[in-house]
């Protein structure tokens, strides 16, 4: 069953400090809660072609796929393929937006086996699903914020002077 989902979503912080979440899948535990793990495939750089051995929770079960880079634009674009069973692709672009990032992000797929149950939710619940993606990635921004606020105020760098 043959599923789309777009969102338009707002960061304040720049596409240089959101586009790596989108990147780097290893990262996306952080802030994907349905995210399990993504465990790198390939050794070396970002390419066209890198695989993960990707695990997602929904619900009690753990469903295993391949998630495959399609796409790599530094800082701006990335786009991700995942196998079976849920045959989708998902693809992240960065616009700067008034010191922060509009994130476009589209979501489509012909999801198979017991995972067309999910298929079946209407498209505003599966959306719903979708930006709880934004609201971690938000936390997770905010608090490098403070953590480097923090450090900042902590007290004069020993290595400096």
């Amino acid at each position: 069953m043959w599923r789309r989902v777009t969102l338009e979503v707002r960061l304040d912080h720049p596409p240089s400090r959101v586009y790596p979440y989108f990147a780097d899948p290893g990262r996306w535990p952080e802030f994907a809660p349905a995210v399990d793990t993504r465990r790198p495939l390939d050794s070396g750089p970002l390419q066209v072609g890198n695989r993960r051995a990707a695990v997602d929770r929904i619900g009690p079960f753990r469903i295993r796929f391949t998630d495959v880079l399609e796409v790599v634009e530094p800082d701006r674009r990335v786009v991700w393929h995942s196998t079976s069973p849920w045959n989708s692709r998902v693809e992240y672009v960065c616009t700067p937006d008034a010191g922060g990032t509009l994130v476009h992000a589209d979501y489509g797929g012909d999801v198979a086996a017991g995972l067309r149950l999910v298929a079946l939710l209407p498209t505003f619940v599966l959306a719903r699903i979708l930006r709880r993606d934004f609201t971690g990635l938000r936390r997770v921004l905010e608090a490098a914020d403070r953590a480097r606020a923090r450090s900042r105020i902590s007290g004069p760098d020993p290595s400096v002077g």
